[in-house]
């Protein structure tokens, strides 16, 4: 009886002690998030770091675009970065006005100014007012004249914005203490992701520039989102399932097995889409999905892995004096993480999944179908027919 009671004491000591550390837990990240910025401390130009962000971006392009995704071959990409109040465009000379929205064709903005007060590294460029704050050029691609560009949040208002985005859909006793710069940290908070993330928009530039109806129908396909279903039990079942079946095809090391399991991906997503009756249309809309934003997401990793395996490349000398830069030495550690998180976006009912189940569709081609870019961007070919023809041919050799 003695031991017992021993035993819950030490219980009930344990419990208030781990309830405690929660309090202070609590405390902190509450104190912590009175910290949090309201708005990017520089507003009117591009701050020295976002410059320099920009410029290893282009870097990372000019050298190593072509070894991401052979034919990729970049120059000088424009780049738009905006924050809350003005848009920023660099690396293009007396730019036509304003930008266009793609695929939509609509045209948005004024007259690009030159920034008299500053520069980006020694060359001019532009910015606009953002006179309505629902007329961004959003995190994207888009067009200035027939140029296809980069879009996409400064590194600090990002940040800004996920703090306001993200506190308001928690509820309200969760607000004051959630750990935002933590869980921001880890999104995209460290310099070589947020570089990373920009080559994923400049993907997207690039499928536009190579295959503009395809960009545009998979991007027009979203509108499909509404009608999908994310909440029926034998979709989500499903789905995971086929996730699984994916992340053991990459994990094993058995090139004989890893086909098995891809064969049965392939063989389980048509019984799903069949067991609840999928539209045709819906049935593209994942397909188109996973082709635009799971080959972009892809290059997003890829990019960061061989920049570290990489001999030969530099990053720009100017990072240097960049806090945070770790010239991608966690580039493989950041992309197995991603791989696994195919596993938790399978279960988010959100477009989110097809981000992951692309990108791993498009890794595992690396492996079992070299030279599969040269038939992606074709019409009506998506990833898993890659994987199926991938399959055929190996089990007939």
């Amino acid at each position: 009886m003695k031991t017992i009671k021993r035993f819950f004491r030490s219980v009930l000591r344990l419990l208030k002690w781990g309830f405690m550390l929660l309090v202070i837990l609590a405390i902190i990240s509450a104190l912590n998030n009175l910290t949090l910025p309201s708005e990017s401390e520089v507003i009117e130009n591009l701050t020295q770091d976002q410059k320099v962000y920009i410029s290893e971006t282009v870097n990372l392009l000019q050298n190593l675009s072509n070894e991401v995704w052979p034919g990729w071959e970049e120059g000088q990409i424009p780049i738009i970065n905006y924050n809350e109040k003005y848009a920023f465009l660099v690396g293009y000379d007396n730019p036509p006005a304003g930008w266009i929205k793609m695929p939509q064709e609509e045209h948005r903005g004024s007259e690009w100014e030159v920034i008299k007060t500053d520069d980006f590294f020694g060359t001019p460029y532009y910015r606009q007012l953002l006179t309505n704050p629902d007329l961004t050029p959003e995190n994207f691609t888009a067009k200035v004249g027939e140029c296809w560009v980069v879009t996409m949040q400064t590194k600090e208002y990002a940040a800004v914005a996920f703090y306001k985005g993200f506190r308001n859909e928690l509820p309200p006793v969760l607000k004051a203490i959630f750990p935002y710069k933590v869980f921001w940290n880890v999104l995209m908070g460290k310099v070589d992701n947020y570089i990373s993330a920009m080559v994923h928009e400049a993907f997207h530039a690039f499928q536009g520039t190579e295959a503009p109806e395809r960009l545009a129908d998979a991007e027009r396909a979203a509108n499909l989102s509404a009608d999908y279903p994310w909440k029926e039990a034998a979709n989500i079942d499903g789905w995971t399932e086929e996730s699984n079946l994916l992340l053991e095809a990459f994990n094993t090391e058995s090139n004989e097995k890893a086909m098995q399991l891809l064969e049965q991906f392939l063989n389980k997503r048509k019984e799903r889409r069949e067991r609840i009756n999928m539209p045709y249309e819906i049935i593209q809309y994942e397909q188109k999905r996973e082709w635009l934003e799971g080959l972009a997401k892809y290059a997003e990793l890829i990019v960061g892995v061989v920049a570290f395996k990489s001999q030969n490349y530099k990053p720009v000398n100017e990072i240097e004096t960049v806090p945070g830069f770790k010239n991608y030495k966690s580039a493989l550690s950041y992309f197995n993480q991603q791989i696994e998180e195919v596993k938790r976006a399978a279960k988010r009912p959100s477009e989110n999944r097809f981000y992951y189940s692309g990108m791993l569709q498009a890794v595992l081609l690396d492996r079992f179908s070299p030279g599969w870019e040269n038939e992606a961007f074709k019409e009506e070919v998506f990833l898993e027919n890659l994987l199926e023809k991938a399959v055929n041919k190996l089990q007939n050799n």
